[in-house]
C-alpha cells in the first residue's frame, strides 16, 4: 500500500469524526485492543478529549507509519517496532516499555486437563493457530516455546497463521483450528472471557514480551501535541498499570 493511499484511508476514516484535527489517533497492536478500550474511557473521561483506535500487528502498524499514517502514538506487542521507528527519525523521543505480556496455549474444545504443547503433535489437533511470527511478536514466541520444547518440526505442518493476534483469536474461538498461541489479555477480555480453555506457556521457552510505545514525531508538528503528550503520559499512570494487571500484563 502506498503513501497516498494510505493518506487517502485516513482522511476517509476522519472524515465523519466531529473536529478531526483535535482527536488522538492510537497506532494499537491487536493484543492490547480491549485493554485500550478501557484506558480509552478512562483517560476521556478524565481529559475531556478524544481519542481514535486503529488496530493491526504490529508490524503492519509499523508498516504504515513508516508510510506516512498520520498516528500520533504507536501502542506496540514488542521493542523492536517501536525502536525501529525512533531509529528512522520518526519519534523525537526513545519508546518505554509499558508491560510485559504472557503467552497461552488456548483451545475451544480441548479440557484444561489435556490442553498442553505435547497434543499438539497428537492426531488430537489438525490445526495450530499461530499469529504471523514475522510480524507478531506473540507469534514469534509461539514459534521460540514449540522450538525449545523440540516440537517444531513436529508441528509445523499444522500451523495455520493469523495476519494478527486478533484474527489467531477467531480461528482459536469458532474451531477452525483445535488449538493456538495467543495473548493472556485476549483470553481474559470480556468478549473472549469463557471461549474455550487455556494454559499459561511457560514464560522461561520465550523472550520476554516486552511491550513499549512511542510518541510520533507527526503530533510533534499538529495541534494535539499537547493531547498526544498527556495521552502518551497516561499509558504510564497508575491507572493505566492497574488495567493492563486486570489483563494479565506483568
Amino acid at each position: 500500500m502506498n503513501k497516498l493511499r494510505i493518506l487517502a484511508l485516513f482522511t476517509v476514516f476522519l472524515a465523519g469524526c466531529s473536529k478531526p484535527s483535535e482527536q488522538i489517533m492510537v497506532a494499537t497492536a491487536a493484543n492490547v485492543q480491549y485493554v485500550m478500550k478501557e484506558i480509552q474511557q478512562e483517560f476521556e473521561k478524565e481529559s475531556g478529549k478524544k481519542i481514535e483506535i486503529v488496530v493491526a500487528s504490529s508490524g503492519k502498524l509499523t508498516t504504515q507509519i513508516r508510510e506516512g499514517a498520520p498516528f500520533d502514538v504507536f501502542v506496540s506487542a514488542d521493542t523492536k517496532y517501536p525502536e525501529e521507528i525512533f531509529k528512522n527519525g520518526g519519534s523525537d523521543r526513545e519508546p518505554e516499555v509499558y508491560a510485559t505480556g504472557t503467552l497461552v496455549l488456548w483451545s475451544k474444545d480441548i479440557p484444561e486437563t489435556d490442553l498442553n504443547p505435547e497434543v499438539l503433535a497428537t492426531g488430537k489437533v489438525r490445526k495450530v493457530a499461530v499469529p504471523n511470527p514475522q510480524t507478531a511478536p506473540y507469534g514469534q514466541a509461539a514459534v521460540e516455546a514449540l522450538n525449545a520444547l523440540k516440537l517444531y518440526e513436529q508441528t509445523e505442518k499444522k500451523l495455520v497463521y493469523g495476519e494478527s493476534i486478533a484474527q489467531t483469536a477467531q480461528y482459536i474461538t469458532t474451531g477452525s483450528a483445535e488449538a493456538g498461541f495467543n495473548a493472556l489479555s485476549i483470553v481474559l477480555s470480556p468478549e473472549m472471557k469463557g471461549k474455550g480453555h487455556y494454559i499459561i506457556v511457560d514464560s522461561s521457552l520465550y523472550k520476554p514480551i516486552q511491550q513499549a510505545a512511542i510518541l510520533l514525531k507527526h503530533s510533534a508538528d499538529s495541534p494535539k501535541k499537547a493531547s498526544s503528550e498527556q495521552f502518551y503520559q497516561f499509558l504510564y499512570s497508575a491507572k493505566a498499570k492497574a488495567i493492563f494487571k486486570k489483563y494479565g500484563y506483568r
